[in-house]
């Protein structure tokens, strides 16, 4: 307050100026009134120069650029009507409703607020097309203190340096913080090259020697740095300089603690932010004038419509409060951990095509795989040698020889399926590695064996978003796909169309000698994308890098050790995850000898592995925990078993904390068999992080591995509180290994802000890498929160200048850097405030007695929502051979001990019979498929067991006597009452246009057939698509008058008879309503019976008659003899039909005399409607309101008579009637007519008549479009192949009311 009183500006000139300010803002006075006001108060306290004029002196690019600022403020707050607009009305319309429940405070005067307080207003204003050129911008930024500038100081009270000078400090300050930055750097991965340049980090530096990659941290331009990345060209506010705090320590970046609530108002876009009197930043672009009316209507005078439906079932739930004795996290704050530095490999390929080619010329018949049968086939062995030729014969054949040479169907970078079953690893490998020389992005999926595979469809979704078009797969495996009655391969549900390639080498051909892939260096590129399947059964790609592909085979290469020519045993799946890892991509850099075990082998002999390794003298063998049980269950005491070979056995599902057991069971049944306990290596990988931590093969001499005894109540808390063995309800843990050499792992809180986790507190493994994923292929959201992640310190700091990805791993790092792994954030259930692990309860299930009454593999857990709350359900399938008595003794005992140990009840136990749930291509349950058979009841369990009183806590409170009338009393009471709470209403029709002069229908097309005789009105389709029939005015006219004389002559009825028309949909029908109107009958459309099934609708035409009182039945010759015939006689007698009159031969004489009514409230036509339930009713239709009906379908459709509608509706009620019959006489248009009942033998047949005729507008029943879906859903390729165009339709109104409502005159019969 100080520095404004010593201004030399008093008091009084400023809020004068400040009213200018909000005047003009408001548009209350004029650009030009607001600068000689301003003059004028100003004049007497700027500094005179000698020789400078009275007026105020402004310097040619100041006043350009204020100029123009002050005529775009004056855009956004003048009241000329130039500026008016309908839509920008309704958009405030809009902005008032959006911003009704906001609470309002006091209403001040507005003032501009600069971004940063040490610089001005036109410091954050950027050029754009309204405010001068370039030059002009920089001679105002070069100039010296403007006019502007200087009032901005005075009112404002920022120091005296003009906004050039700030800019110029701004940059510079920011220049030597990134040169600063830049010098700290830190060894990341292996690579040749690197161009990675990731949102709010500058493009880090590459270090080619043999493939050493350094990445250089730089400083992120943001004040949230929990926030997503923006992308590289989008806007943002200036980083705040003054905050920055250089630090010298390679990982972490300490900075002052970032508050939410000083942080300075962003700027949108080129518009300057402005600040109301409560606060709210808002842009002067929008009229200052409509921010205050917003801020004006914040608080409504009523209450919203909307607040009388508010659910209050949440208010009566029992909320549980939190119990302070509860266990917290006490330890101190965790620090990010680095793997030790990568060693330079020696004479290390470039790339993976680069060692594929060293090998393959180098050591052609070294054995790269060998793969085993169940069968009693030989081992085939494919050397180096043969997987380099086939490679190079299948990337030619990809790039040459599918599609023609100058429009080939696979270009490098298009992705493609790789369809392989498991007992192949062979094929598999020579199309990875032939997509990589194609430069073609390989994606393998399972092979789908049904239509109805689990999860297929997912898979379909995620090749269709990959844009895949070409499937690569083997003859065998093609053999076994389901076929079509045609030999092609079934299209699957949700699956893109596949051309499907087949790789053996008898169908490829021959490359030429004088073509060679183009080898490159590992790059950015994307190299291939493994799919994941989340929690909720959706599938996404992993997109992996060529450089991070490299950088994580020789991590590998670097942390298991591998040399050339070692023997690997794998049982995993090749095909992605750590199988994908070690077999296919680091056997190739190292030359490896990989074993492939098939997964159908080892259910059938599940110690085959461990005969490999003995017969092989492996070195390594990659397994999973399940693999050492089974080898345990079938394991028999064999002389020649000697496992003193290995130095490493790989446990790939180590971050299973329950995989232990398994490890220590197999130890101890093998280590007298030359198995030593330091070979036991578990790791913890996952497809976004790839392998994040692995424990190494270590020496007799070193420390032993790393284990912990943690209690799991503490767990469900997220807290790390170490216990004593002897307890039940205690969780062994083993660690999985440090981090991986040139990556650093930090530990962030699963919610919220990626905070560092403290030290005893359960968070996600986050890891920052050369060899990490890099996005979910086409979800950039997904991405940003999965791969670029900035971990923040509990001061709001960032802890590092480089980005993290989430593992989706849970854990926390243990003494001796080791880290631990407790459970999985898909298997995550928050019960009660609680969080417990899937594998967990599991594992507690599986502890009570699991072979004898259920299939140790076969159980899933997961959560359903009950009460805004999730309950546990557990769902196993049950052994043929176990009782329904034995089976509820053992769920009992589950549920007991999933009490004691976890504390927590299960809402659901269900056995299901053997063989029943969804399953995964190796033999797992599939999680998703089975939950989703859970919610919609069709799991059908032959034991199951419910207890939700012993899980469900938050029951609803019992409901208490309201002490006054609520808003739901009062909603029922204007109910009950009979009043309308809301209404809407159509336009007027009152008014009539000069050519509605006729109120009559039949006085309308009498008038049509004078005026207009050769205007077509009415086009019947047939069945082929073709033009079946079409009527003018005038024909229709001379049709009617003749049946007109037919009811006259042989009918003899006389005005007012009613007569029933059974016609099928067609012109007949319209020509019969118009021939009642000219004799004066009443007309009632009614349903032909159907000729197969006569005996159910011949009953309700009969009660049709009956009703309506029908004196004569007019149709055609062949429904007249469908009801003569004899299964029409068995369901109703023909004695018992009135008259019957047949309009195929009409006279040909004209009606003497037409029926005119007088009065237009007389009854026209009646409307018979069955329901869905069966009942009939009538509406009694006068002249007047069929009138008005049809002008409200005029005017709401806007039909004229140049117009064309296309109908494809049942004309019997309703506005199907309506539309059909009456309304292209009453405006005109001409209707193309679609019977519904032609739809089943043609199903394209509507779509067809709308792209023939293009029509803008059609009409069609829920039925059609049901039925055109579901029969033309596959088939759209080969209706564009034929022509089909919808491109020209408007809309598409689809009638789903069977009968008028019209207010005019409806009446009950």
């Amino acid at each position: 307050m100080a520095d404004r009183d010593s201004l030399p500006l008093p008091l009084e000139v400023r809020a004068r100026l400040a009213e200018l300010e909000l005047e003009l803002s408001e548009g209350d006075i004029t650009q030009k009134g607001y600068e000689k006001k301003r003059s004028k108060l100003l004049q007497a306290y700027l500094p005179h120069t000698p020789g400078a004029e009275r007026r105020i002196p402004v310097t040619p690019s100041s006043s350009s650029s204020s100029s123009s600022r002050y005529q775009r403020r004056r855009s956004t707050g003048s009241r000329d009507e130039r500026y008016r607009s309908d839509v920008h009305s309704e958009a405030v319309q809009a902005a008032l409703e959006r911003h009704s429940e906001r609470k309002m405070a006091v209403l001040l005067p507005s003032k501009r607020r600069s971004l940063i307080g040490q610089t001005s207003m036109d410091t954050y204003t950027p050029p754009d097309s309204s405010s001068g050129s370039d030059a002009e911008g920089s001679l105002g930024r070069a100039g010296g203190v403007s006019v502007d500038s200087w009032i901005s100081r005075a009112l404002h009270g920022s120091p005296s340096t003009s906004s050039s000078s700030s800019s110029h400090s701004n940059s510079s300050a920011n220049a030597a913080r990134l040169a600063e930055t830049s010098m700290h750097t830190y060894a990341i991965g292996p690579m040749s090259h690197l161009s990675l340049k990731r949102r709010g980090l500058r493009e880090m530096g590459v270090s080619a020697e043999n493939g050493i990659v350094v990445r250089h941290s730089s400083d992120y331009h943001s004040d949230r740095p929990w926030s997503s990345l923006d992308s590289e060209d989008s806007l943002s506010a200036p980083p705040d300089i003054t905050s920055y705090m250089p630090d010298s320590a390679p990982i972490s970046v300490h900075r002052p603690q970032i508050s939410m609530i000083t942080r300075p108002p962003p700027k949108y876009g080129n518009a300057e932010l402005m600040e109301t009197g409560d606060g709210v930043p808002v842009s002067s672009r929008v009229s200052a004038k409509i921010q205050q009316l917003v801020n004006t209507l914040k608080r409504p005078k009523r209450r919203p419509l909307r607040e009388f439906f508010v659910e209050d079932f949440e208010e009566l739930l029992e909320v549980q409060q939190p119990d302070p004795s509860l266990p917290r996290p006490e330890g101190a704050e965790s620090i990010p951990i680095e793997g030790v530095e990568l060693e330079r490999l020696k004479n290390c390929p470039a790339s993976l095509e680069a060692a594929l080619l060293r090998w393959g010329a180098i050591a052609p018949k070294a054995p790269c795989l060998t793969t085993t049968h169940s069968n009693a086939k030989q081992p085939y062995t494919l050397t180096y040698g043969k997987l380099w030729s086939r490679s190079l014969k299948l990337a030619y054949n990809l790039l040459h020889k599918l599609g023609s040479k100058q429009e080939p169907i696979i270009h490098p970078g298009d992705r493609v399926a790789l369809v392989y079953p498991n007992s192949d690893p062979a094929a598999f490998m020579v199309a990875f590695y032939g997509c990589l020389l194609a430069e073609v992005v390989p994606v393998p999926i399972e092979v789908p064996l049904t239509k109805k595979d689990a999860g297929s469809q997912q898979i379909g979704f995620l090749l269709g978003s990959c844009g895949v078009t070409v499937a690569l797969t083997s003859d065998a495996c093609h053999k076994g796909l389901p076929k079509s009655a045609s030999g092609d391969v079934m299209q699957f549900k949700g699956w893109p169309k596949l051309l499907w390639v087949l790789t053996d080498s008898k169908h490829l051909s021959k490359p030429p000698r004088e073509w060679f892939p183009l080898i490159k260096d590992a790059n950015n590129d994307t190299a291939y994308i493994e799919y994941k399947t989340c929690k909720d059964g959706s599938v996404m790609g992993i997109t992996v890098t060529r450089m991070a592909m490299l950088s994580h085979c020789q991590t590998l290469t670097h942390t298991c050790g591998y040399s050339e020519a070692e023997t690997v045993v794998n049982v995993l799946d090749f095909k992605k995850g750590i199988g994908l890892w070690h077999s296919v991509q680091t056997s190739v850099l190292n030359m490896l000898h990989v074993v492939s075990v098939p997964y159908a082998l080892m259910k059938v002999n599940p110690l085959s592995w461990i005969q490999k390794v003995c017969q092989y003298k492996a070195k390594v063998a990659c397994v999973k925990s399940r693999d050492l049980h089974w080898a345990l269950m079938a394991h028999k005491e064999q002389p020649d078993t000697n496992m003193s070979s290995l130095r490493m056995l790989l446990v790939a599902d180590g971050s299973n904390p329950w995989s232990i057991s398994s490890c220590d069971a197999f130890l101890n049944v093998f280590q007298n068999m030359g198995l030593r306990s330091e070979v036991i290596c578990p790791c913890a990988g996952s497809p976004e992080a790839l392998t994040i931590a692995l424990r190494r093969p270590q020496e007799s001499s070193s420390k032993p591995a790393g284990r912990g005894v943690l209690s799991m109540t503490n767990l469900s808390h997220g807290v790390i509180r170490v216990d004593t063995g002897e307890k039940l309800s205690v969780l062994t843990l083993q660690d999985v290994g440090t981090a991986m050499p040139g990556a650093v792992v930090c530990v962030v809180k699963v919610e919220g802000v990626p905070q560092l986790c403290k030290a005893d507190e359960i968070g996600e493994i986050c890891v920052s890498a050369v060899a990490t994923g890099t996005s979910y292929y086409g979800l950039t959201g997904m991405s940003k929160n999965t791969f670029e992640v900035c971990p923040v310190a509990c001061d709001g700091g960032l802890v590092s200048d480089c980005v993290f990805v989430r593992s989706g791993l849970l854990g926390f790092v243990g003494p001796g850097r080791m880290i631990f792994i407790s459970g999985t954030l898909e298997g995550l259930m928050q019960v009660g405030g609680r969080k417990h692990n899937a594998d967990d309860l599991i594992a507690t299930a599986l502890a009570v007695e699991p072979m004898k009454f259920i299939y140790r593999g076969r159980t899933v857990v997961f959560s359903v929502t009950v009460l805004y709350d999730e309950r546990i359900v557990l769902v196993a399938e049950q052994r043929p051979d176990s009782t329904e008595e034995e089976s509820y003794q053992w769920m009992s005992r589950v549920l007991q001990a999933i009490d004691g140990i976890h504390q927590v009840g299960v809402y659901c136990l269900a056995l299901v019979p053997a063989n029943t749930l969804p399953k995964t291509p190796l033999g797992g349950i599939h999680l998703s498929e089975t939950k989703q058979l859970f919610l919609e009841g069709g799991l059908h369990p032959c034991s199951i067991l419910m207890c939700p009183h012993s899980c469900i806590t938050n029951l609803p409170k019992p409901r208490q006597k309201q002490p006054e009338v609520g808003p739901a009393s009062v909603m029922v009471g204007n109910l009950v009452a009979g009043k309308r709470m809301a209404q809407a209403s159509g336009r007027d029709l009152s008014h009539m246009e000069d050519n509605e002069q006729f109120l009559f229908l039949s006085e309308m097309l009498q008038w049509r057939a004078q005026t207009t005789p050769e205007h077509i009105l009415y086009t019947l389709i047939n069945s082929r698509g073709a033009v079946g029939s079409s009527l003018t005015c005038l024909q229709l006219h001379k049709r009617a008058e003749k049946i007109a004389t037919l009811l006259y002559e042989r009918g003899q009825l006389r005005d007012g008879d009613h007569v029933a028309l059974v016609y099928p949909p067609g012109l007949d029908l319209i020509a019969a309503f118009y021939g009642c109107l000219y004799a004066g009958c009443i007309p009632i459309t009614v349903r032909p019976p159907h000729p197969q099934n006569i005996s159910t609708t011949l009953p309700t035409v009969k009660m049709i008659l009956e009703v309506s009182r029908s004196v004569c039945v007019m149709t055609s010759q062949m429904i007249s003899k469908l009801l003569k015939s004899r299964d029409a006689s068995v369901a109703v007698d023909f004695k018992l039909w009135p008259p019957i009159l047949e309009t195929d031969d009409l006279p040909k004489r004209r009606c003497p005399l037409m029926f005119k009514p007088s009065d237009p409230d007389s009854l026209a036509y009646l409307d018979f409607s069955v329901s869905t339930t069966g009942m009939l009713a009538g509406v009694k239709m006068s002249h007047n309101a069929t009138s008005a009906l049809c002008r409200s379908v005029k005017l709401q459709c806007e039909l004229y008579p140049s117009r064309e509608v296309a109908v494809c509706l049942d004309p019997y009620c309703g506005l199907g009637f309506v539309l059909w019959c009456l309304c292209s006489v009453y405006a005109g248009q001409q209707s193309v007519l679609i019977s519904p009942m032609d739809l089943e033998v043609n199903p394209a047949l509507w779509l067809q008549a709308v792209s023939q005729f293009k029509v803008r507008d059609t009409f069609c029943s829920y039925s059609v479009m049901e039925l055109c879906t579901r029969s033309l859903s596959s088939l759209t390729d080969t209706l564009k192949a034929r022509g089909m165009d919808l491109t020209r339709v408007r809309s598409c109104v689809v009638v789903a009311e069977e009968r008028p409502r019209v207010a005019s005159d409806p009446v009950l019969l």
